[in-house]
């Protein structure tokens, strides 16, 4: 549903448009709200409704008598939003949502398939440098293409 890198900045009230091409994914999809919450690896994940509500099932399950499971769903969940674009296509990511993610202005909106990924441009230069390289070791240890 979401695919591509796309470079764009913040604006001065602090708005940030999203890709074209994404909203013409909401528009197909009649996708009106999404949700955005602290992501992995320093990047903030945007989910479509229906997209949340498969990962809250996924995550609500996971027994809170696990230590490990209380934290990560206190941060994950405790960071989520609900957002709307404006008329213009942009959003505004809650200032603890854009320091958690080291966005100040300048930022990478990644599609990931099932959601998209909001990157300080810095942060994802340093992340794509790093990781790059390995791509193909990656896909070895985890994709099975037969």
């Amino acid at each position: 549903m979401f695919y591509g890198e796309y470079e764009h900045t913040i604006d001065r009230k602090g708005r940030l448009i999203i890709p074209s091409k994404f909203r013409e994914v909401f528009k197909e999809h009649y996708i009106d709200k999404f949700y955005v919450t602290r992501g992995l690896d320093g990047c903030l994940f945007v989910f479509t409704e229906d997209e949340w509500k498969n990962q809250e099932q996924k995550f609500k399950n996971m027994p809170f008598t696990k230590a490990e499971a209380r934290k990560f769903n206190r941060l994950y969940f405790s960071g989520a939003c609900e957002l709307t674009c404006d008329r213009q296509g942009r959003i505004l990511i809650p200032q603890y949502l854009k320091d958690y993610a080291g966005i100040k202005r300048d930022v990478m909106i990644a599609g990931i398939s099932n959601r998209m990924e909001i990157w300080s441009r810095d942060r994802w230069a340093e992340f794509y440098k790093n990781t790059k390289d390995s791509f193909e070791d990656i896909a070895e240890k985890l994709v099975d293409l037969e």
